[in-house]
């Protein structure tokens, strides 16, 4: 399947804006995981995670800011990008599913139905990243 994706695939004036702005808030909520929204942050892990909190909140961001990065940078890469940032946006959603559950407040979120919408975006989150690099259009392609 790997081998079966081109990288190559054109993307248009509006997705490539929409991968800079993409790129640009990971990056900004990359540097807040590490900085002034850390704590906010430390409630969305799930306490079931094996590691520190604070940990998986540092790496959380280090991701998000080299994604980030990825996504401004690496034009070229930009389908495989979008690749793993759509993964990464999969692979976090069960710490917005444990606030809903546990009813955690953070960034706002202090009811049950703030945070059931915010469970509703992280799909067009996926969608997002996947649109805006041409990964989707490469995986229909495949």
């Amino acid at each position: 399947m790997i081998d079966s994706i081109k990288s190559n695939v054109k993307t248009n004036l509006a997705q490539n804006i929409s991968r800079i702005l993409l790129g640009l808030i990971l990056l900004m909520a990359g540097i807040s995981h590490l900085s002034w929204s850390r704590t906010e942050f430390l409630a969305q892990v799930p306490h079931w995670v094996p590691m520190d909190a604070d940990l998986v909140v540092i790496l959380s961001g280090i991701a998000e800011i080299l994604l980030g990065i990825s996504l401004l940078a690496l034009y070229r890469w930009r389908v495989w990008v979008g690749l793993a940032v759509a993964a990464f946006f999969v692979a976090i959603f069960p710490g917005n599913i444990s606030q809903y559950i546990n009813g955690v407040d953070a960034f706002g979120l202090n009811t049950d139905i703030a945070r059931g919408i915010r469970l509703l975006f992280q799909p067009l989150l996926v969608l997002w990243a996947l649109w805006s690099t041409g990964a989707l259009k490469a995986l229909r392609n495949r």
